[in-house]
């Protein structure tokens, strides 16, 4: 799971002014200004190297695949990001809105899915953004590695990448950076108990 986040835990429309208005969010691209392109730009292509699928709820994916197929020939990463398998998650969109080689999750059976896409063989099923979706994720015991980028502002309110459900989940820090312009670039797995 790879977040943009605010020092106060908010994960909410990282890259664009109209990205995700919901709850009147008017901080819309509020992470672009502390993007660190080397150690950043590494931190993400590390994660999508070992990628072998892609997750998604329904609003982030629709916004990644309007966006990314458009990118496609600029550079490996957007390739690979075009190439790799995608799942959504939705009770809205059907099978006949899938593109970008995305494939519809079964609506009553969601986290049986993931969970059997995750046991399998191979690279890494990342999920991106999608924080209703990378809550229930959480709650469910369903992610192996948090990817999260501190980022050093405060938003005041929006959404949370995290469940507020009162359990504690004791995490192990396997590596940190930070950027020039103060973003701590963490990888966290859930500690061995």
């Amino acid at each position: 799971m790879s977040y943009f986040m605010s020092l106060d835990g908010v994960v909410q429309a990282p890259g664009g002014r109209e990205e995700d208005t919901d709850g009147g969010f008017a901080h819309g691209g509020w992470s672009m200004p502390y993007f660190d392109e080397k150690v950043m730009g590494e931190f993400i292509g590390e994660a999508i190297a070992t990628t072998q699928a892609l997750l998604f709820g329904r609003r982030t994916w629709q916004v990644m695949a309007d966006a990314w197929p458009d990118r496609a020939g600029a550079d490996p990463f957007a390739d690979h990001m075009n190439a790799v398998p995608k799942y959504v998650a939705s009770t809205t969109l059907t099978p006949d809105d899938m593109r970008w080689n995305t494939t519809l999750l079964p609506a009553d059976d969601v986290f049986g899915a993931i969970g059997r896409l995750r046991d399998e063989d191979g690279g890494d099923l990342h999920i991106m953004g999608s924080s209703n979706l990378s809550r229930q994720l959480v709650s469910r015991d369903l992610v192996d590695e948090y990817r999260v980028m501190i980022e050093p502002i405060t938003l005041g309110g929006g959404k949370r990448g995290f469940p507020d459900d009162g359990r504690a989940r004791p995490l192990e820090l396997m590596s940190t950076a930070t950027t020039s312009t103060g973003v701590l670039v963490c990888t966290y797995r859930p500690a061995k108990q």
